[in-house]
């Protein structure tokens, strides 16, 4: 398994399949893209994983977060976020959250994630807002 930095147009299709497969492909880029660090997991050369953050100062979002199907609960997700935090923590970022699907909240529970307020809804989709600190 590898990580690393990828372009908005190498993570797109990953985002698109699995996150949003019934809207257009336009649905799944959102506004500071092109600013946005992309990171994309790689399985046997094939990119199975992809994240990207956006950095606000002294804080980071994460968006977009999707395993292909068939390599999810292998730890390529799990990888993937321990790589972002740390690269976060090497560079004076110390607060991260993401808008968490309910179908993925203990997943994040695991990874030390704390929820920020009630369940929402976005896109006929289930969220809560977590994050985590150090």
């Amino acid at each position: 398994m590898k990580i690393k930095k990828m372009t908005t147009a190498d993570v797109l299709p990953i985002r698109h399949q699995v996150l949003w497969p019934d809207k257009s492909p336009s649905f799944c880029e959102v506004k500071g893209d092109d600013s946005a660090i992309h990171y994309g997991v790689f399985n046997d050369n094939k990119l199975v994983c992809v994240a990207s953050v956006f950095i606000y100062e002294n804080e980071a979002r994460l968006r977009k977060f999707a395993t292909l199907p068939e390599y999810q609960g292998q730890g390529m997700g799990t990888k993937a976020i321990v790589h972002i935090i740390n690269d976060l923590k090497r560079n004076n970022i110390n607060y991260f959250w993401c808008d968490a699907r309910t179908s993925a909240y203990s997943f994040y529970k695991k990874l030390g994630f704390n929820v920020d307020g009630g369940e929402f809804y976005k896109s006929g989709v289930s969220y809560f807002k977590m994050s985590i600190s150090w």
